[in-house]
């Protein structure tokens, strides 16, 4: 990325961040009285809250844990991926999703996206199998939903597991189901900055009773079932490990703060499409500037409005409109910096590199605006005024 000065075009008396979370007193009420109840780790209201998310997810199993990083490696576990197995994801998400595939020591092989909805191409997905490919991971990016449906019919036909990463994309919908029970196991976010945060924490949902059984007893150490009981007048001192398993469950308070959020989940997301839908009204037109569109087959979870800048129209490119972001105090980000890019996977991503043209175009345009529930009318004109004046005075 090219060192950018940046122009300033309003004046803003505080910063803009790139996301805010809404948290009122009903989250610091719900914190407050699981405090003093004395549970501070893995207890009833876990649990609660899982059943809880079940029910809005129209799915049978949701199992809470530390992280959507510790929800896609207990998952692929739990999917039976092992030493020397092959799993297919995209090049285009966080480092988390390859961390998980790397814990699990499989083998992980990128393939291109579909640049209409950021995620895994179904064709690109199938050009990778071979036979060693045990499962593929794809990624619901932005809150855009992927092809899954395309995707899972593949995986079925070559007897391969599917393990969506749906961080970004808690309420989104394919043909009106809510992703959760489309594959076999799927993998939501809530932290921070996600469309409903427990601060950290995370999801794992799966409509196979197995699948969520080994989820439950990975996350926590490998010990059998309700663990979490020993410490109640309906526990007992004795427990066995039956697997290797990890400390990767989310705790009391955490699920006490997530459970008012769910409550607030279909509102977060009412106010996240009304802020991209002034977006994609105010910003049509502009010249260099392409901007998201949801398929009409699905909702979009609108996580992220990400947009995309033609370098050959726009001087600076993205890099350019972001250092013009900045210098009016209004915080952007991008997503995401490819796997193959990171040093940590440089070398062995490098004989995928050639496949991923659509990525590689992507990261090299995209930029994200600031979208978050709690976004007033004011900041969304700010946000409008910039992305336009940039555009207009960069355009060649």
């Amino acid at each position: 990325m090219a060192d950018q000065q940046g122009t300033e075009f309003i004046r803003r008396d505080t910063f803009l961040p790139f996301f805010r979370p809404d948290l009122g007193e009903a989250e610091l009420a719900a914190v407050t009285e699981v405090l003093r109840s004395g549970w501070l780790t893995y207890g009833p209201k876990v649990r609660e809250f899982g059943d809880a998310c079940g029910r809005y997810l129209d799915v049978p199993h949701a199992v809470p844990v530390a992280s959507a990083s510790a929800g896609l490696l207990v998952g692929l576990k739990a999917l039976g991926v092992e030493p020397g197995d092959e799993v297919v994801l995209p090049s285009l998400t966080f480092i988390a999703t390859l961390g998980a595939v790397v814990h699990c020591g499989a083998r992980p092989v990128l393939a291109d996206i579909d640049p209409s909805n950021l995620g895994l191409d179904p064709a690109a997905f199938e050009a990778a199998i071979t036979p060693r490919t045990k499962a593929v991971i794809p990624v619901h990016l932005a809150g855009h939903p992927c092809r899954i449906e395309e995707i899972g019919a593949i995986a079925r036909r070559h007897g391969i597991r599917v393990m969506e990463d749906a961080a970004h994309a808690f309420g989104a919908q394919v043909r009106g189901r809510r992703l959760a029970g489309l594959s076999d196991a799927t993998v939501f976010s809530f932290y921070a900055t996600k469309c409903i945060t427990s601060g950290d924490g995370g999801l794992v949902t799966t409509c196979d009773p197995e699948v969520a059984r080994r989820v439950q007893v990975l996350s926590f150490h490998g010990m059998d079932g309700n663990a979490w009981q020993r410490y109640t007048d309906k526990g007992r001192w004795y427990y066995e490990i039956v697997e290797f398993g990890w400390k990767l469950h989310l705790g009391d308070p955490a699920a006490a703060l997530g459970m008012v959020q769910l409550a607030r989940a279909d509102a977060f997301m009412a106010r996240r499409t009304e802020i991209a839908a002034r977006f994609s009204r105010e910003l049509a037109g502009l010249p260099g500037l392409t901007l998201p569109v949801a398929a009409d087959w699905c909702t979009h979870a609108w996580h992220l409005f990400a947009v995309r800048v033609d370098r050959a129209l726009i001087d600076g490119g993205r890099d350019g409109l972001i250092a013009d972001l900045t210098a009016n105090r209004i915080g952007s980000s991008v997503h995401f910096i490819p796997l193959h890019y990171h040093p940590v996977f440089r070398e062995a991503g490098r004989e995928f590199a050639p496949l991923l043209g659509q990525t590689e175009r992507y990261f090299d345009e995209a930029v994200s605006l600031p979208l978050f529930p709690s976004m007033t009318d004011d900041e969304i004109d700010d946000v409008v005024t910039v992305v336009r004046e940039s555009l207009r005075r960069r355009c060649r």
